[in-house]
């Protein structure tokens, strides 16, 4: 795939950046787990299909086992994942597959698989407000970069 977009040539790119870098840092230094972060970081790009990514994240996530982040993608039948991080992969991942097909112009209402109400429960019962909406941001923060 050729390149789109100079980022770093275009004056607006450097604009936004200059706001967008900080937004990482704060959701980097919220009270949502890091494990959870960069498991959730890891498994977002493997969405969407971003190699670039997905091997920053792999280096990122100090301490990981490889086994664990090996099971990443199959983390649903993988037993080396809390409940906790099982709820913050699932809503992650309904919220990665939302966001994809809004950017194919579907509407997420529309979707065949909707972000159901037990989805937000179940992460609801291992972390905090302030937790699930640094969640929410991580994911979306994610999935903006790839533009």
């Amino acid at each position: 795939m050729d390149t789109r977009l100079d980022y770093f040539a275009a004056p607006t790119a450097g604009k936004v950046l200059k706001y967008f870098m900080p937004a990482g840092k704060v959701l980097k230094d919220s009270s949502l787990p890091a494990t959870t972060q960069e498991l959730v970081a890891l498994r977002v790009n493997q969405i969407n299909g971003c190699a670039v990514c997905v091997d920053m994240h792999t280096k990122e996530a100090a301490g990981e086992t490889p086994v664990r982040l090996n099971l990443v993608t199959a983390w649903r039948e993988a037993a080396v994942f809390t409940e906790a991080e099982r709820a913050a992969l699932a809503l992650a991942l309904a919220l990665a597959l939302a966001l994809a097909l809004a950017e194919e112009g579907t509407r997420i209402a529309d979707a065949a698989q909707e972000i159901g109400d037990e989805v937000g429960t179940h992460a609801a019962e291992h972390y905090d407000g302030e937790q699930l909406t640094a969640l929410v941001m991580l994911v979306s923060f994610l999935t903006s970069s790839l533009a």
